[in-house]
């Protein structure tokens, strides 16, 4: 399973985002890949849990298109039976997903992944190359035009490149033009293979033995999450600034 836990940059000094971005996740259901919906944990933070690694891609990076969110992504295993609601959920995948949120606060692109691979097996190396795929393609989300990004939501939603510039008011050529400048055929590429990437370490993860937990506090005697070193975790006071 997959864990997202997506904290909001610069909460002290912005409005409180939590709510509008709950509600474009809304229509993404289970027929997209999400197994628990997005819930607000904490007064600034949402996590969801999700079974689709292209489904965690795509939210990843229209997170980092809007540049207000610092994405952290768990793989791992889930405690069973899983609870209906997100927040009550527990288990590595939950704990790796706390981890990369704060290692994403301070990472490219806003992202960060984690698992429990110790750092001498072959799957760490494939943490890492989906770690440094998804950095690269928010980067190059974040850097994108306004107006490239607007062709691309377009082709991205099924339009042509044709009906893209009736859409926009320009010529095809020019929506080809903003498409080539912003390396949307590449970035599109590149999604595909971290998606694939991403789904052989969720499988290679559920195959991995139980009780695989290294570092970063210590494990729940009752089998849940970790406590944090720094103690209980608590609810925030909404306004914890995450840039």
């Amino acid at each position: 399973m997959i864990v997202m836990t997506m904290d909001q940059r610069g909460s002290t000094t912005g409005p409180d985002r939590v709510g509008t971005l709950l509600e474009g996740l809304t229509a993404h259901g289970p027929e997209r890949g999400i197994v628990r919906p997005f819930q607000r944990t904490a007064g600034d933070e949402v996590q969801g849990l999700l079974d689709r690694p292209e489904a965690v891609v795509g939210i990843a990076l229209s997170a980092a298109r809007s540049g207000h969110w610092s994405v952290g992504i768990g793989v791992g295993e889930v405690r069973e039976p899983m609870p209906r609601e997100t927040r009550a959920g527990a288990g590595p995948a939950f704990e790796h997903a706390r981890e990369a949120v704060e290692r994403a606060k301070h990472s490219p692109g806003r992202v960060a992944v984690a698992a429990g691979q110790g750092p001498d097996t072959p799957e760490a190396g494939l943490v890492e190359a989906v770690e440094a795929g998804l950095q690269l393609l928010a980067e190059l989300e974040q850097r994108r035009s306004e107006e490239g990004q607007a062709a691309g939501r377009l082709v991205d939603a099924g339009m042509t490149q044709q009906e893209a510039a009736r859409e926009l008011g320009i010529s095809q050529q020019a929506v080809s033009a903003r498409l080539r400048s912003g390396l949307w055929h590449e970035s599109r590429r590149l999604a595909s293979v971290v998606s694939a990437m991403l789904e052989d370490l969720d499988a290679r993860s559920a195959r991995s033995p139980r009780g695989d937990h290294p570092g970063g506090g210590t494990r729940d005697p009752e089998g849940g999450q970790r406590r944090d070193p720094r103690g209980d975790r608590e609810p925030r006071e909404h306004g914890g600034d995450a840039s």
